[in-house]
């Protein structure tokens, strides 16, 4: 295992290539059952405004730059591949627009990743929404009625709200290519990973004061680690983040652990408490200054979510990618 501290200041990026397939209205009206609450769409939004950042990237990556009205609310730099798209929109407010700006963009449709994007201190309840006339969308996994999320978050939670913004546009095909383009990087980074034959165990270390936020069962960090074949040092906490304390993180000594990075709570302040105190001195990542660091946009559900398991694998297991890229190298070779 590499053990060096990693920095993924430079985002990765895959291609989320698609044939650019007109809209098909045939399709229309749709209707989705959605947090409990039927969206029902007689034809595709033409003025949206996206409420957080991983819904705003699902947009950029079906293609949807002109059917979007504004944006709001970015944890982190956009995608690269998204940059020229995203200079495009109206950036209604660094964190939530308030209902008089919103609604002075006179939008048909809200997309929120977080139910808090439809709370009274941003877009309104959704039901008051529909009665002017405005359709909306909350992320499945971030369902305001917790009985109602998935009980453990998987890709294809991921997949289907793709899937769903494609319906509700009427762009079923780049859902699927999308999809596809995904499916095949995670694919790849499987094959390089099955001759793997140690196991790793990781700490999500999202932040932390007295007690420690940390990556727990069942949500996107949960998964991601799944995907990986790592042990999750927290896998026993439900859900999908958990407050632990201290003790139990130096109690578990994981062999690496990924340092969330947030403007409100920088992986170098993080850094800072696991190296200067003595308490920590002896825990088996720490000794071995093993971390990477991955940026908060990356640690919920999203089209991140890939990027983020190649990252974290490049990371612990090095020597796998670079055969990997000398055999599609030997392969290209041969094929010239």
């Amino acid at each position: 295992m590499k053990q060096a501290l990693v920095s993924v200041a430079l985002l990765l990026a895959l291609p989320f290539a698609f044939i650019a397939n007109a809209q098909d209205d045939s399709a229309f009206p749709v209707t989705l059952e959605n947090c409990g609450f039927e969206a029902s769409f007689d034809e595709p939004p033409a003025s949206a405004i996206t409420m957080n950042q991983g819904a705003t990237e699902i947009m950029l990556a079906l293609g949807l730059e002109e059917r979007m009205t504004g944006t709001a609310y970015l944890d982190d730099v956009i995608l690269p591949q998204f940059e020229e798209a995203y200079a495009s929109i109206p950036v209604l407010s660094d964190t939530y627009p308030s209902q008089e700006v919103l609604f002075g963009a006179d939008p048909d449709f809200v997309y929120g990743s977080y139910s808090s994007a439809f709370g009274e201190a941003a877009a309104g309840p959704r039901e008051q929404l529909a009665e002017l006339g405005i359709g909306s969308y909350v992320s499945p996994v971030a369902c305001a009625d917790r009985s109602l999320r998935p009980q453990t978050v998987t890709i294809e939670h991921v997949y289907g709200e793709v899937r769903d913004i494609a319906a509700i546009f009427g762009v079923d095909d780049r859902a699927e290519a999308l999809i596809a383009d995904l499916q095949a990087e995670l694919d790849a980074i499987s094959a390089l990973l099955e001759a793997v034959d140690e196991t790793v165990s990781l700490f999500w270390f999202d932040s932390g004061g007295d007690d420690v936020y940390a990556g727990a069962c069942c949500g996107a960090p949960g998964m991601i680690m799944d995907l990986l074949a790592v042990e999750n040092v927290f896998e026993d906490a439900k859900g999908s983040w958990a407050t632990v304390s201290w003790e139990e993180v130096v109690a578990r000594d994981a062999d690496a652990i990924v340092v969330v990075n947030a403007d409100w709570d920088t992986a170098e302040s993080k850094i800072e408490t696991l190296t200067t105190n003595p308490a920590y001195a002896d825990m088996t990542a720490v000794q071995n200054e093993n971390w990477v660091l991955i940026d908060f946009s990356y640690t919920t559900p999203n089209i991140r979510n890939v990027n983020a398991i190649r990252i974290i694998a490049e990371f612990l297991y090095p020597e796998r990618f670079v055969e990997g890229a000398e055999a599609e190298t030997e392969k290209a070779e041969a094929d010239a």
